[in-house]
C-alpha cells in the first residue's frame, strides 16, 4: 500500500529541461497520482489495481525528476542532499503508517489512498505558489516526450557507482518483498504493524546515516556503505537461520547504513557533475538503475517463495545474491579508483560550485 513503485516511477523525467518548467510538470504528476489513488481505493479486481499502479508509477517518475532538479537550481548543495534524503524518508514513514492503519484503522484499502489523495490535493496547492526555477519557453509539450540520457560529464561517475546503487536498492526489494513475512514468522505475530516494521528499520537508519554523513569523503561513503551492506545482510541472516528477531533488527540497521551510505555516496558523485540542464535526466537514469535493482530481484524472490523452496530458503538466497552484487560493486570501485576521483560541492558566497580535481585534499573532498 506504499505509493512507491519499484521500477517504473524514474520513467520519464527527463523531459522536463531546458524548456519545460518543473511546475507544470509537477501539477501534472500530482494530478495522475490523484487519479491513481482514486482507483486504488475503488479497484475490484487485479486488472484495476495494475491500472493504477501503472499510473502512479509514471506520475512518480515525473515528479522525482522534477522535484529532485528544482532543488538542485535552488541550491546545488543542499539539493544534493535532499535528493539522497528524500527517499529513505519517504520509504520508513510509508512501510510504518501503513502497517498502523492496515491494523488498527476502518477499511484500511480505502482509507490509506484517500489520505494519500488528500495530500496530493494540498502539494497540487502548494505547487502553484512556487517561483519557476527555469524559463518557459516554446516546446514545452514537445520536451514531455520520455528521454533519459547519459551526458558525457557523468558517464565515468555512473559507471562507478551504479553496482552500488542497484546492490542497495537491491537489499530494499529484500526488505519490501521478503521482509514482511520474515519479522512476522520471527516474532511470531500476524500484526501488520510487524510486517513494516523491517523496512522501516533499514529505511529510517539509511536517512540518518546520510546526516550523519553529509560532509565524510564520498569515496569514504561509498566504501563504508558497502562494508556495511554485507556485514549487516551477512548478520540478518544468521538471524533467519537462528530464529532471532533481535538480531534480525540489528542486522537490519547495518544494513540501512550500507543502504544509506552507498545511495547517497552515488548521488554526490553524479549530480554535482550534471549541468542545470541535465540534472533531471542524470536523476532520471539514477532511479531508473536503482528501481531496477529493487523490483526485478523481488519479482523473482516472490516467484521462489511459490514454487521454489518457500520462504526461508528464498531468503537466504536473496541475502547471498545482494552481497555478491555488493562485492561486484566493491571490485568496480577498486578498478576504477586509480582513474577517477569523485567530485566536490563546496560553498562560496552562498554559491554551490562543482569542482573535479586530480588531487584532492582532505578539505577539498568534503561535500556541504
Amino acid at each position: 500500500m506504499s505509493t512507491r513503485s519499484p521500477s517504473s516511477r524514474a520513467c520519464w523525467c527527463s523531459g522536463s529541461s531546458p524548456t519545460t518548467s518543473d511546475g507544470p510538470v509537477l501539477i501534472a504528476a500530482i494530478a495522475a497520482q490523484a487519479t491513481a489513488m482514486l482507483v486504488f481505493s475503488t479497484a475490484g479486481g487485479v486488472g484495476e489495481l495494475l491500472l493504477a499502479r501503472i499510473v502512479q508509477g509514471l506520475s512518480t517518475g515525473a515528479a522525482l525528476g522534477a522535484v529532485g532538479a528544482a532543488m538542485m537550481d535552488i541550491n546545488r548543495a543542499r539539493g544534493t542532499v535532499a535528493n539522497a534524503f528524500a527517499p529513505g524518508l519517504g520509504t520508513a514513514t510509508g512501510s510504518l503508517v501503513s502497517g498502523f492503519v492496515v491494523q488498527y484503522l476502518p477499511a484500511p484499502t480505502h482509507t490509506v489512498y484517500l489520505g494519500l489523495l488528500a495530500v496530493f490535493v494540498a502539494q497540487a496547492i502548494a505547487v502553484t505558489s512556487i517561483d519557476e526555477t527555469v524559463t518557459r519557453a516554446p516546446g514545452a509539450l514537445a520536451s514531455l516526450v520520455p528521454e533519459i540520457k547519459l551526458p558525457s560529464t557523468v558517464r565515468g561517475a555512473v559507471l562507478a557507482v551504479a553496482p552500488v546503487m542497484f546492490a542497495v536498492w537491491a537489499l530494499a526489494g529484500f526488505y519490501g518483498s521478503l521482509g514482511p513475512a520474515l519479522v512476522r514468522t520471527l516474532v511470531g505475530s500476524t500484526s501488520a504493524v510487524y510486517g513494516g516494521l523491517g523496512l522501516f528499520v533499514l529505511a529510517i537508519v539509511a536517512a540518518g546515516s546520510l546526516l550523519a554523513l553529509r560532509n565524510t569523503r564520498v569515496t569514504t561513503v561509498m566504501y563504508t556503505g558497502i562494508a556495511a551492506l554485507i556485514a549487516g545482510v551477512a548478520l540478518t541472516l544468521v538471524a533467519v537461520d537462528l530464529g532471532e528477531p533481535v538480531l534480525f533488527l540489528l542486522g537490519t540497521a547495518l544494513a540501512g547504513l550500507g543502504f544509506g551510505s552507498g545511495f547517497q555516496g552515488g548521488i554526490r558523485t553524479v549530480l554535482p557533475l550534471a549541468k542545470p540542464h541535465e540534472r533531471s535526466g542524470v536523476l532520471s537514469l539514477l532511479f531508473v538503475g536503482s528501481y531496477l535493482g529493487m523490483g526485478v530481484p523481488s519479482v523473482v524472490a516472490g516467484w521462489l517463495v511459490v514454487h521454489g523452496g518457500g520462504l526461508i530458503p528464498t531468503s537466504e538466497e536473496y541475502g547471498a545474491v545482494v552481497i555478491a552484487l555488493a562485492l561486484v560493486a566493491l571490485a568496480a570501485l577498486l578498478v576504477r579508483g586509480t582513474g577517477y576521483r569523485a567530485p566536490t560541492v563546496t560553498v562560496a558566497s552562498g554559491v554551490a560550485t562543482t569542482e573535479v580535481r586530480a588531487a584532492e585534499t582532505e578539505r577539498a573532498e568534503r561535500v556541504l
